[in-house]
Order: structure tokens, then C-alpha cells, then sequence
């Protein structure tokens, strides 16, 4: 199967579109099928290909730069321009679907460009509707909606991450929403690869290590840690970078901040938490709680959006009233005194995300472009169909 997957952020990029995007094209590889990524040029001063970077520059199959600029106030966000490298490449790919990461600015150009060109696109719902739109991107929160509404009407199907992203798209006309988890490496996010040596550097008197990883934005509200961070025997850590990293260093002035980490070291630092806490209600999924379940780690996080769907209260960690600092002290409190609950915690949740791998959720994937494929073929519309040979 040739798929197009044009997304607003790809690698080196941190966030959660990226990565999402890059496990997407690397489970196709996997599988013998033929991806092309399309996404905005980076700001590493090189004029973006004329053609696509070949599998290794970018990522684990061809990626197509298309030009981009920063958004004022916001250089780490890049927005692609209009022009036609995007409709010129999913016409070399011969594209027979088109994934639709994050679609809102190269996104919502794709689904017009698939549109005439009678292509079936997927698009994946990854966020709130209007609130990351009006953060960064710098709209009203009415126009950032009717713009994404457009988009994901206008998709043969749309994939939201939990059942409160689901039913957001529901209650605002979206028609055509299945349900589409993410992954999660679980061998690489283990608690084996817990490391005294590190724990005894980041809390040197014994304490009770909580982190938090991810983006330090406005939406994530980070700040209110703060009285956990000022809690005795607990020593705050805080992984990410972000337009709020100055302002929660102030804010937070007990805490250790680490910066951006992936990979293996972000591995081991998960792994070495004795506590996850993710304050954030705008979360249509959380890699991150993902993560942390993988690693063994009990989470704590607020009673809405995808945390809902990932954290069982009492079980694999505690859910706690939104937008509030002082139930989130006391959750902490709660799992400070309680080593047995945490270990109990932590392996339920290791329990709960073995069946959520890459592999698992890239197949369902795959499923829901068949489906998209036949639903065309019994419109009699003339999608390019995958032979059984292309179809694993």
C-alpha cells in the first residue's frame, strides 16, 4: 500500500505529532508497504529538497521538506507555506491513502489537494480543538474549530486517541470517528532499567523522586506543582523544554530541571521515578503516562480528557480533581507513605500497556485504511485500490 503521510511536525522535532508520525511510517516499512512523509522544512538554515530525503536522513522512509517559517513568538513551531510540492509529491507517490497527521495548516491543504485528486484520506485527531490552536498558532478559538471541523468532515474517517477526544469531535459535527490508541515502546521503556547510581544524584538525601516529562507550555500546567515541589521528602524533577521553561524555574524553585531527553537516557529517568505526575487537562491521550506505565512508575494525573482512558484510579496510579494544586499535594502525600501501593501501582500499570505496542496499534492502523479502501470500492469511487500483494 502507498501511503502519504503529511504531518505538521516530524523529527528531529520533540513532541507528540512527531512522534506518533514516525512510529506510523516506521510500522509500515515494517510491514512492506510504501510510505512518503511530507512535513514542514526545520529551521536548520538548508533550503528544503526538491525531492524526497531518502530513509536514514529523516526517518525510516522518504521525507519531502516543504518550505516553512517560524511562527512569530513561537520560532520552535514551524507552519508550512502554500505552494506545490505538497499535491506534486502525492502525485509522484502514486498515493492510495492519505494519513493526515495533526492536520491544520499543511494538514488541511492535504485534504483539499486529496480531494481533488479523489484521493481517501485518514486524518488523526491529536489534541484539543481550539485550545493548542489559539496557544500557538495565535487564532480564535471559534476559527481554529470550524477550520479542523472542516478538515476532519471532509475525511473518510477520523481516528481520535481516547473517548473524550472522540466525543469532543462528536459534539462538534464530526462524522465518521473511530477509535485509534497510541503505542508505546515497551522494551525500551522498562523498569529494569531503574539506575540507583542516578537516583542517588538526583536526590542525594533519599527523597521521593516525582516527575514530570514533556512540553513546558501554558497548557500543560506545570506551575501547579509548585506545592508539591515544596513538599518535605520530595524532590520535583522536571524533563521537557518549552516557552515556559524560564517562568516555571521561577516558579518552581525546589525542582530539578533537566531539559529535553530521549531515548534510552529518557528511558532510565523514567524508569528511576518513583512517582509520574502529569498536571494537564488538554491531553487528548499522554504519551507520556504511557511511558510511565511502561517503566513501572504509579501516575497521577487529573480526571479528564485521555488520562481517563490510561490511568485506572486505585489501580495503576490516582486520579485527582482538575486544575487543582492542592489534590495533587495530596495524591503525592498519599504515595509517599505508601511503598507497597506504589509498587503495586507501578506493576499494574506496567500490566496495562503490553498489548499497546507500536506493532499492535500500527496493524489497527492498517485495518482502518482497508476498511477506508473498501468503503471507497463499494461507493464505486475510483481510489487506487492495494493489491492482496501490497496488503499484509
Amino acid at each position: 500500500m502507498r501511503v502519504v503521510i503529511v504531518t505538521e511536525s516530524f523529527p528531529p522535532d520533540v513532541n507528540g505529532v512527531a512522534h506518533c508520525a514516525w512510529q506510523t511510517a516506521r510500522h509500515l516499512v515494517l510491514r512492506g508497504h510504501e510510505p512518503l512523509v511530507v512535513a514542514p522544512a526545520g529551521p536548520r538554515g538548508d533550503e528544503p529538497d526538491t525531492g524526497a530525503r531518502q530513509p536514514g536522513a529523516d526517518g525510516p522512509c522518504p521525507v519531502v521538506r516543504v518550505p516553512s517559517v517560524p511562527l512569530p513568538g513561537r520560532p520552535q513551531v514551524r507552519v508550512a507555506l502554500p505552494g506545490r510540492r505538497l499535491t506534486d509529491a502525492l502525485t509522484a507517490h502514486r498515493a492510495q491513502v492519505v494519513h493526515l497527521a495533526s492536520p491544520f495548516v499543511l494538514g488541511a491543504r492535504a485534504m483539499t489537494a486529496a480531494t481533488r485528486l479523489g484521493l481517501p484520506a485518514v486524518a488523526v485527531y491529536p489534541t484539543d480543538l481550539g485550545g493548542h490552536a489559539r496557544a500557538y498558532l495565535g487564532v480564535g478559538e471559534g476559527l481554529a474549530r470550524r477550520r479542523l471541523r472542516a478538515v476532519h468532515r471532509a475525511a473518510d474517517r477520523t481516528l481520535a486517541p481516547s473517548a473524550a477526544a472522540a466525543r469532543d469531535l462528536a459534539g462538534h459535527g464530526v462524522p465518521r470517528v473511530w477509535l485509534w490508541p497510541r503505542g508505546v515502546d515497551s522494551e525500551r521503556f522498562h523498569p529494569a532499567r531503574r539506575d540507583p547510581e542516578l537516583r542517588r544524584a538526583l536526590a542525594p538525601g533519599g527523597e521521593l523522586i516525582v516527575g514530570y516529562v514533556g512540553r513546558l507550555a501554558p497548557e500543560k500546567r506545570v506551575e501547579l506543582l509548585a506545592r508539591v515541589c515544596a513538599l518535605p521528602g520530595v524532590r520535583l524533577l522536571v524533563v521537557g523544554g518549552g516557552p515556559r521553561a524560564a517562568r516555571l524555574r521561577a516558579a518552581l524553585p525546589g525542582a530539578r530541571f533537566l531539559g529535553t531527553r530521549t531515548g534510552d537516557e529518557l528511558a532510565r529517568i523514567f524508569a528511576s521515578l518513583d512517582v509520574f505526575v502529569h498536571p494537564g487537562t488538554q491531553e487528548a491521550f499522554c504519551h507520556t503516562v504511557q511511558e510511565a506505565h511502561a517503566s513501572g512508575v504509579p501516575v497521577i494525573a487529573p480526571a479528564a480528557g485521555g488520562a481517563l482512558d490510561l490511568v485506572r484510579h486505585a489501580r495503576t496510579g490516582l486520579l485527582v480533581r482538575p486544575h487543582d494544586a492542592e489534590a495533587l499535594r495530596e495524591a503525592v502525600q498519599t504515595l509517599e507513605s505508601a511503598p507497597r501501593l506504589r509498587a503495586a501501582y507501578g506493576s499494574a500499570g506496567r500490566a496495562s500497556v503490553l498489548g499497546r505496542t507500536w506493532a499492535v496499534v500500527g496493524d489497527q492502523l492498517l485495518g482502518h485504511y482497508d476498511e477506508v479502501l473498501d468503503e471507497r470500492a463499494a461507493r464505486g469511487c475510483p481510489a487506487r485500490r492495494a493489491t492482496e500483494g501490497e496488503r499484509l
